[in-house]
């Protein structure tokens, strides 16, 4: 299989690109995140790749980082989970986002995202703090981990909840909340930080 591919842009879409390797045009899923990530067509481009082998297909998943494409076969390979909802994950939350909300515990900020309900969110953060979080972290998380949580982390948890519930994605208001953090050399106000958040959007 595929570790990466490295070659021209050809095409893209929201959520599929094509990659010129050799003359070799390599069709790829990706997530929502690399659209706005791209260079302009024609510029070299970078992938690494999960390959997805069924009978009836054969689909190759396209990520900016090697985490982020392990991240999402260890999603995908939860019971019931599947491809699509590992890339509508990733692609709504970014790798440090997903990783906060799953080790807060943060089941409402996962079921904002589109075809990811509450069931779904509660098991899928039980699935990954075991199989996913475990490998990622040197430490052991706490058996309860919102107990753990820092009052900074929570007030980064709720300003996001709050720009979802005002109608943005949670990938906008991910990226306006962590723009908004660079204004601050402390811990922000709960408040000023949305205020800050919608004011760079």
């Amino acid at each position: 299989m595929f570790e990466y591919l490295k070659g021209t842009l050809a095409s893209l879409t929201p959520n599929k690109a094509v990659v010129d390797v050799g003359g070799v045009g390599y069709l790829l899923h990706t997530p929502l995140s690399v659209f706005s990530a791209m260079p302009p067509v024609g510029e070299e481009v970078l992938f690494y790749i999960s390959s997805v082998i069924r009978e009836d297909s054969h689909r190759n998943f396209a990520f900016l980082s090697q985490e982020e494409r392990d991240l999402f076969e260890k999603i995908s390979a939860i019971s019931g989970i599947g491809p699509k909802t590992a890339l509508a994950l990733i692609g709504h939350l970014d790798y440090s986002a997903l990783e906060s909300a799953i080790t807060t515990a943060n089941a409402s900020l996962l079921a904002k995202i589109p075809g990811i309900g509450k069931k779904t969110a509660e098991r899928l953060i039980i699935e990954l703090r075991d199989k996913v979080l475990k490998g990622l972290k040197k430490s052991p998380l706490p058996a309860t981990p919102q107990k753990g949580i820092s009052d900074e982390d929570q007030t980064v948890n709720d300003a996001l909840s709050a720009l979802m519930n005002l109608g943005y994605s949670s990938l906008h208001a991910q990226q306006a909340v962590k723009k908004a953090l660079t204004h601050f050399d402390g811990p922000p106000d709960l408040s000023l930080l949305i205020k800050t958040s919608l004011s760079g959007m």
